[in-house]
């Protein structure tokens, strides 16, 4: 070992006897789980539909039979009990915390099923909500998953990356809108990806439009649609569009979302089964 080492090996490149490989970052999965394809579900920006996509794609994965689950990882804006209509409090064996299980079998664990009052905030700063993401992965009694999907908070900051580093993402979602900023907020999503190495695989947009139940004409309620632009300049390959639907909000408002009918997400399970 050379007198002048820092003790930076990622930095250094001689050879020498003291020489130590990168240390990985991931979290240590639960000793009671096994999770086979990690799935994570992100956007630039808020209020354009990760937890509608996320429900939405786990639904489609638990009717084709794999075992599936959901890690809310948005813990200060939780909304995943409610949209599958879960309201119990989640409970310990005395070592892990035991996962919610919805009506269709789709195991979900989320800060609001670790709340008395799901309109309880959570009033934590960054570290501690990475924090609690990480015992979500490693503390919780998952037991054997096909699939996770991990609901993201919006934008870059604590909790995205903490995801991407703690947990083998295997892959990301992109959720965003029709509005001219879809650019932007594509754009951001990217980024971060490319320098987490993380491979994108697709994009949904979601509030695409709607359809006149009367004549079925396609009216572009929040502008026309940019997606396509985004997906030419980022090179993402598929795109899915998910329209504005008043019974899927109803369902959505009502616990039910296992219960939606449709096929905008069909194609899109199909390049998260095929990855």
């Amino acid at each position: 070992m050379a007198s002048e080492c820092n003790h930076d090996c990622n930095s250094c490149k001689s050879d020498c006897g003291e020489r130590q490989q990168p240390q990985s970052m991931l979290a240590p999965t639960n000793e009671y789980s096994s999770i086979g394809n990690v799935i994570g579900i992100v956007s630039g920006k808020g209020g354009v539909g990760k937890t509608l996509v996320t429900s939405m794609l786990s639904v489609l994965s638990r009717r084709k039979g794999y075992e599936t689950g959901i890690l809310d990882a948005d813990i200060t804006g939780a909304s995943i009990p409610k949209v599958f209509g879960c309201r119990e409090m989640a409970v310990s064996d005395g070592q892990n915390l035991i996962p919610v299980v919805s009506k269709t079998g789709i195991k979900l664990m989320s800060a609001n099923l670790l709340l008395e009052e799901e309109g309880q905030p959570v009033l934590w700063r960054g570290p501690l909500i990475a924090g609690m993401v990480k015992q979500f992965w490693s503390d919780v009694r998952w037991e054997y998953l096909d699939y996770m999907f991990v609901d993201m908070p919006p934008g870059t900051g604590d909790v995205p990356l903490t995801v991407f580093q703690s947990l083998p993402v295997k892959g990301i979602i992109i959720v965003t809108s029709p509005q001219e900023l879809v650019s932007m907020i594509v754009e951001k999503a990217v980024h971060m990806a490319e320098m987490m190495h993380v491979p994108i695989l697709g994009i949904v947009e979601n509030m695409s439009y709607f359809e006149c139940p009367d004549c079925g004409k396609r009216h572009a309620v929040f502008g026309e649609s940019h997606v396509e632009e985004a997906a030419r300049r980022f090179n993402i390959e598929h795109i899915a569009k998910l329209p504005i639907n008043p019974e899927l909000v109803r369902l959505c408002d009502a616990g039910r979302v296992e219960e939606f009918k449709g096929e905008w997400l069909e194609e899109m399970f199909g390049v998260i089964e095929r990855y």
